[in-house]
C-alpha cells in the first residue's frame, strides 16, 4: 500500500483529524495507495499559507513567475514515465494515452509561461490635459482549482499555469478518485522552488473541506471542472463573497452527421470522439443525429470500427480502459437499460466484457444503440460513459432544433460540405464549440468554454489567461 501526503506551505501534511481514505485501480478495484482525508481546519491552514503568499508573488515580474513554470515543466518531462504509470493507476487511461496526458499538462504550462511577455492592459486619450487613463489587468489573489478524475494531470496544468503566471496562488483539490497525481507533483514544485505558498493541495472525500476553500472570504476566485450540479453548488457557495468563477462544467455533445458528409471518415471520427478515455471527456460525442437518408450506411460503418476498439489491461493494452468509478459504470449500466426499456436496440455491447480480466475493476464494454430518440436516456442525458446512442433526423433543423432545445451547450460536431448550414450553425448553434468536419481535437491556443449550463467562463488561449485577470482602472492627473 502507497501512502502520500497532501502540500501546504512547501510542507508535507497529513489530515488534522489523522483520517485517510482509499484510492482504488479502475482496472481491478483494488486499493493501491492512500491519501490525507483533509478537514476544514487544513483548508484554513491552506487558505491561509496562499494568502500570505501571494502579494509578494504578484510582485515579481511575470517573466520570473514564468521561469518557475518553465522549471516545473522541465521536471514533469524528467518525469514522464512515472506520472504516465500514476495516471493508469488512478485513472484507468491507457499508458499511451496516459503519456499524451502528460505531454499536454507540459504545452499547457509551457504556453502560459510563454504569456508572461505578452500580458497587457490598456492605455486611453484622457478628456482633459495633463491627465492618463490606463486600465491594469491584475491578478485576483487566491484561487481554488477544483479538478475532475478524467484528466487529473492535465486539468493541474490547465488551471495551474494560468493562474501563477498571471500573479495568483492557488490551492489545488483533485477529484477524490485521482488524489495521487496532484500529490506527487507536488513535488515537482518543490523541486522548482517555487516560494511557499503559491501552490498547496488537499485531498478529501466530503464537502466540509472544500466547502471551507469556496466560501472563505480570502478565496476570489474558483476554477472548477466537473458536473453541472457540482457547479451550480459551487456558484451557490461562491456567491456570498462574490468570488469570480471559472466553471467548465457538464456537456452532452451531439455528433451530427448530413447526408453530404464525408460518410467513412465521419464513422470513424464518431468512434474516436465516443470511446477516447472511454467515453469520460466533456467534449466526446455523446449521441448521433444522422440524416434518414445516409443512416443504415453510417451505422454500418460505426458497428465496424467500434468492434475494433478492445478493452484490456490499461498498462500494456492500447485500446480502452475502464471507467475510472463503480458509480460511473453502475449509471452506465443504468441508464443503457432505460434505453432498451424506452424502445432504443443494442446493437453493439450492451454489458460488462467478457473474460477473467474483467471480473474486477469497472468495466464496461464498447456499446451501440440504435433506433434512439431525441428523447431515449443515454440521449437526453451526459451518459460519460462508452455508449452511442444513433438517432435518426430529418436534416439540420432538427438536429439544431434538438442541439438547443438542451439546458446545456458545452460543444457540438457537424458533417456537411454544406457552407451555408456550416456557417448557419456558427450562428445558431448554442454551443461553446463546434467541430465541423473535424473529430475530437483541443489545441493549447483555442478556448475552452461553454454556453448555458455548461459553464462559465473559459480555459486556453488568450481569453483563458484573461479568466485568472481582473482589471483595475486608473485616472492619473500629472
Amino acid at each position: 500500500m502507497e501512502t502520500y501526503r497532501c502540500f501546504i506551505g512547501n510542507q508535507w501534511i497529513d489530515s488534522s483529524s489523522g483520517a485517510r481514505f482509499s484510492v482504488e485501480n479502475p482496472a481491478t478495484g483494488e486499493v493501491w495507495a492512500e491519501m490525507p482525508d483533509c478537514t476544514a481546519e487544513d483548508a484554513q491552514a491552506a487558505l491561509e499559507s496562499s494568502y500570505r503568499a501571494q502579494q509578494s508573488w504578484a510582485l515579481l515580474p511575470a517573466q520570473t513567475r514564468a521561469e518557475y513554470l518553465y522549471k516545473i515543466c522541465d521536471a514533469l518531462k524528467a518525469e514522464k514515465a512515472h506520472f504516465a504509470r500514476l495516471l493508469v493507476l488512478e485513472q484507468g487511461k491507457s499508458l499511451a494515452a496516459a503519456a499524451a496526458e502528460v505531454d499536454d499538462t507540459v504545452r499547457y504550462m509551457s504556453y502560459a509561461a510563454e504569456a508572461a511577455r505578452r500580458l497587457r492592459g490598456d492605455i486611453f486619450p484622457a478628456d482633459r490635459p495633463n491627465e492618463q487613463l490606463f486600465i491594469y489587468r491584475v491578478p485576483y489573489g487566491v484561487t481554488i482549482g477544483l479538478c475532475a478524475y478524467n484528466y487529473p494531470l492535465a486539468l493541474i496544468g490547465r488551471k495551474l499555469g494560468p493562474a501563477l503566471v498571471t500573479g495568483n496562488t492557488m490551492i489545488l483539490k483533485p477529484n477524490e478518485a485521482t488524489p495521487v497525481t496532484a500529490s506527487e507533483f507536488c513535488k515537482l514544485v518543490l523541486k522548482a522552488g517555487l516560494p511557499k505558498g503559491v501552490v498547496n493541495m488537499l485531498s478529501g472525500t466530503g464537502i466540509e473541506m472544500p466547502s471551507k476553500l469556496v466560501t472563505s472570504p480570502m478565496t476570489r476566485l474558483v476554477s472548477m471542472t466537473g458536473s453541472t450540479p457540482g457547479g451550480q453548488a459551487i456558484a451557490k457557495s461562491a456567491s456570498e463573497n462574490l468570488a469570480a468563477l471559472v466553471l467548465e462544467l457538464g456537456g452532452n455533445a451531439p455528433f451530427v452527421v448530413l447526408k453530404d458528409a464525408d460518410i467513412d471518415a465521419a464513422a470513424e471520427a464518431a468512434v474516436t470522439a465516443r470511446y477516447a478515455n472511454c467515453g469520460q471527456v466533456c467534449i466526446c460525442a455523446e449521441a448521433v443525429l444522422v440524416e434518414d437518408s445516409v443512416a443504415d450506411e453510417f451505422t454500418e460503418k460505426v458497428l465496424a470500427h467500434a468492434a475494433r476498439v478492445q478493452p484490456g489491461d490499461p498498462m500494456t493494452n492500447g485500446g480502452m480502459g475502464p471507467l475510472t468509478t463503480a458509480g460511473a459504470r453502475d449509471r452506465t449500466e443504468k441508464l443503457v437499460a432505460a434505453s432498451v426499456a424506452g424502445g432504443a436496440e443494442i446493437a453493439l455491447g450492451g454489458n460488462r466484457p467478457q473474460g477473467e480480466a474483467f471480473e474486477s475493476g469497472h468495466w464496461y464494454a464498447p456499446t451501440v444503440l440504435v433506433n434512439a430518440r431525441a428523447d431515449t436516456p443515454c440521449v437526453a442525458e451526459e451518459t460519460f460513459g462508452p455508449v452511442l446512442p444513433i438517432v435518426k433526423i430529418d436534416g439540420f433543423e432538427e438536429a439544431l432544433a434538438i442541439t438547443n432545445a438542451r439546458r446545456d451547450g458545452l460543444s457540438a460536431y457537424l458533417w456537411t460540405r454544406d457552407q451555408a448550414i456550416q456557417m448557419d450553425a456558427i450562428q445558431r448553434m448554442e454551443t461553446g464549440t463546434i467541430f465541423m468536419n473535424q473529430g475530437i481535437i483541443g489545441y493549447i491556443q483555442g478556448y475552452h468554454n461553454g454556453h448555458k449550463l455548461s459553464g462559465l467562463g473559459g480555459e486556453d488561449g488568450v481569453h483563458g489567461l484573461d479568466c485568472f485577470l481582473q482589471k483595475r482602472t486608473v485616472y492619473m492627473k500629472y
